[in-house]
């Protein structure tokens, strides 16, 4: 099966954070998964550790693409196509741009997204599967 990290769990995951639950742990560290991380994690874990609001217990986001290739985590770029039909989503009320990004991105390559985030519940009209 084919799952997409949402940023905290890519996070969680890079960091060996004891936040990541076991049966999270299990799927990604399955040889019979597939498991990625999206360029828009990095790009939101980028800008929000230079402005304050991100620390990463001392690895620099410049590493980070790197340790996801350790860890046999593949990157997806996002496509012009993800990127031109984005406005599918008829979900309204949850705002943040990652995260609805990382949800389309998610439906677009049929792929489970892993997130503790209650709120992407809201998306699975969209098509969202979701795994936490």
């Amino acid at each position: 099966m084919k799952y997409l990290l949402d940023t905290h769990a890519f996070i969680w995951t890079a960091t060996c954070s004891n936040k990541l639950p076991d049966k999270i742990r299990k799927i990604i560290i399955s040889p019979e998964n597939e498991i990625y991380v999206s360029a828009i994690s990095f790009w939101e874990i980028t800008i929000k550790s230079k402005i304050g609001k991100l620390y990463l217990d001392g690895i620099n986001p410049i590493e980070l693409p790197d340790l996801a290739f350790q860890m046999d985590i593949s990157t997806i770029e996002l496509s012009g196509n993800e990127a031109i039909t984005y406005n599918k989503l008829t979900e309204n009320t949850h705002k943040d741009p990652f995260d609805r990004m990382l949800i389309w991105q998610s439906i677009c390559r049929d792929m489970v997204l892993i997130s503790k985030d209650n709120e992407f519940y809201k998306f699975t009209n969209d098509g969202l599967k979701l795994e936490w």
